[in-house]
């Protein structure tokens, strides 16, 4: 093909990623139909998350792209939600004839047996923000009370 650096690992990434992959090394990450984890008790331990997009956001080159796409629309909201919310992450649309999201939606297995069952399948491509671009203080934590000065 025309790829001459592509490289597949598969690891824990909630345990490994920043020790093994270098600072914005990777140009493209890619989520393919993830655990769901319905129950809320296990919600952390969902591939996209506040904490886990910072360390996705360290592995990433400004302007790398993040892709996402499951068959479960609660999931689907949730990694959109996660990734509008993040202040290192931009939405990128990208159309469904994009080479990258049309082999994410069926150049996979799993994405090939949804397709059999005829279910719906659901996708988000997210953009690295450039550092220029990033505010050095978002306000996405609430003060602390002992944060507060006192002018006295």
């Amino acid at each position: 093909g025309c790829f001459g650096n592509v490289s597949c690992m598969r690891l824990n990434s909630m345990q490994n990623l920043p020790t093994v992959v270098a600072e914005a090394s990777c140009e493209k990450l890619f989520f393919c139909f993830p655990d769901p984890h319905f129950k809320a008790k296990n919600h952390r331990r969902r591939i996209v998350s506040t904490a886990l997009l910072a360390e996705y956001a360290f592995v990433l080159k400004p302007d790398g792209l993040l892709y996402c796409v499951t068959d479960v629309e609660q999931l689907h909201r949730w990694h959109v939600a996660k990734l509008q919310s993040h202040p290192l992450f931009a939405a990128h649309p990208t159309p469904e004839d994009d080479p990258f999201v049309r082999a994410i939606l069926t150049d996979t297995e799993e994405g090939r047996k949804v397709a059999r069952n005829d279910g719906s399948k659901y996708y988000a491509v997210f953009r690295r923000r450039r550092p220029d671009e990033i505010d050095m203080a978002p306000d996405i934590f609430p003060p602390h009370d002992d944060d507060v000065v006192d002018d006295d």
